[in-house]
């Protein structure tokens, strides 16, 4: 009998052990919805087709599927020992594949690796989740707080901008958490899970910039420019930003203003990939007017060119997101009147490589101990953020040699790259994936 009862106990423990790692990880749901109640964004798109579509092939809907994020997440996650470092490493999904986080699975980064992600937990951020979406405990780190419905027979209630909205299918709720900044910060805010280090900062950014106004007429949130964006609009703080009157359901009333869900930011490159020549070209629109350059030449023969960089359309810092991994970089090129180069910073190689010296506006992460890394996963702190804030500007003061001749021509350009191509090559296997390089402003003058 003794016997028995000591194995038993025995395995309890070990059961109870089993399970330790999982109930403590760091970054997991604290709510667990079966998969079954979210409904499927095809199923959306039966009433909302226009913004269906334009949702379709978006960064969002793309999130999980984004050949940049997998191979870089996966790549980080190779030959991690330290627990902190894989659970940082391991918590990507609950931003790039919510539904399927908060379903159950894939809760961690590595169960994506195994292909085994079906359904609607592949397709990114999608409709059912914001609108099911009540709130958040933390503005970081997807912390939301959902109310899904039961699935596609008993959706529940769906929240939205609209006071009035009203519908056979679903009960409509008036949301105010939808048309702020806070719904947007809960994934587009990223802490370290365990060492606590702002690895992603958007949100703070807009709350420090001249957009977070006390006055309602200089006021513009993430929404403003966001989704008002489309083709031929790009809505950013440098632009005007008309509204999208229309119908936000097939057969719902006419709107002042239809909220666009493009989702476009600066990234062309994945939209592209997907075929989606529209998104791509909107992203490249929104980039060329994010920014601005002013070029000082008055001294350059004496060996000195200022370059001074205007954020005048982001309302977050340029570059944002992962900025450890975005590069924005100043070219200059200095070049006689036969056009032969007589200076120039900035330009790649043949491999696409930057040279040592370049001027790039980016973050660098540290181990703790003052030694920068590349993986997010060690990032105990921030040796380097350098980036051009909304609203302000970064002065670049350029030595080169005298210029002694008739004629010279300076060039600057403001560039843009989703990535490093020298991470790309290290993560993906070199040539494996080339993004383009997008001119974001440019500035010519003679001497």
């Amino acid at each position: 009998m003794k016997t028995g009862k000591t194995a038993f106990y025995l395995v309890c423990l070990t059961a109870a052990l089993a399970i330790l790692p999982i109930a403590s990880f760091p970054g997991m749901p604290e709510g667990h919805y079966e998969l079954s109640r979210f409904i499927a964004p095809e199923v959306c798109g039966g009433c909302h087709d226009t913004i269906y579509e334009q949702w379709k092939n978006s960064l969002h809907h793309l999130a999980q599927s984004d050949r940049v994020y997998r191979a870089a997440a996966f790549y980080y996650l190779e030959g991690l020992t330290d627990r902190d470092e894989i659970a940082e490493a391991e918590s990507c999904v609950k931003c790039h594949t919510p539904v399927g986080f908060f379903s159950g699975f894939p809760v961690k980064t590595s169960e994506e690796k195994e292909g085994k992600v079906a359904g609607i937990a592949a397709q990114g951020v999608q409709c059912d989740f914001c609108h099911s979406a009540t709130g958040a405990r933390t503005l970081f780190n997807n912390n939301i707080l959902l109310d899904p419905g039961h699935g596609e027979s008993r959706p529940g209630t769906k929240r939205g901008p609209f006071a009035d909205s009203r519908s056979d299918y679903h009960v409509s709720a008036h949301s105010k958490f939808h048309t702020g900044p806070e719904i947007c910060a809960v994934c587009h805010d990223v802490r370290h899970v365990v060492y606590g280090t702002k690895l992603e900062t958007t949100y703070e950014e807009w709350q420090a910039s001249p957009y977070n106004s006390a006055d309602s007429s200089k006021r513009l949130v993430c929404q403003d420019c966001h989704m008002y964006q489309r083709p031929g609009i790009p809505a950013t703080g440098s632009t005007k930003r008309p509204k999208n009157p229309g119908l936000a359901s097939a057969d719902g009333p006419a709107r002042e203003h239809v909220f666009t869900h493009f989702f476009v930011g600066g990234n062309s490159f994945i939209p592209s990939g997907s075929g989606d020549k529209v998104k791509a070209a909107m992203a490249v629109e929104r980039l060329q007017n994010a920014a601005v350059l002013d070029l000082d030449v008055s001294a350059a023969r004496a060996g000195s060119i200022v370059v001074t960089v205007k954020n005048t359309g982001a309302g977050h810092s340029l570059p944002t997101g992962l900025t450890d991994v975005r590069q924005v970089w100043l070219q200059v090129r200095v070049t006689d009147e036969s056009g032969a180069p007589v200076f120039e910073t900035g330009v790649p190689d043949a491999n696409g490589y930057l040279p040592d010296g370049t001027i790039l506006y980016n973050t660098v992460f540290g181990d703790g101990k003052g030694n920068p890394v590349e993986n997010i996963a060690k990032a105990r702190e921030v040796l380097k953020n350098r980036r051009v804030p909304a609203g302000g500007s970064l002065y670049e003061t350029i030595s080169v040699s005298p210029l002694a001749g008739k004629r010279f021509f300076v060039e600057a350009k403001l560039l843009y790259a989703v990535a490093s191509q020298k991470l790309l090559d290290r993560v993906a296997g070199k040539g494996t994936i080339r993004v383009p390089i997008v001119t974001m402003a440019e500035i010519k003058k003679s001497i």
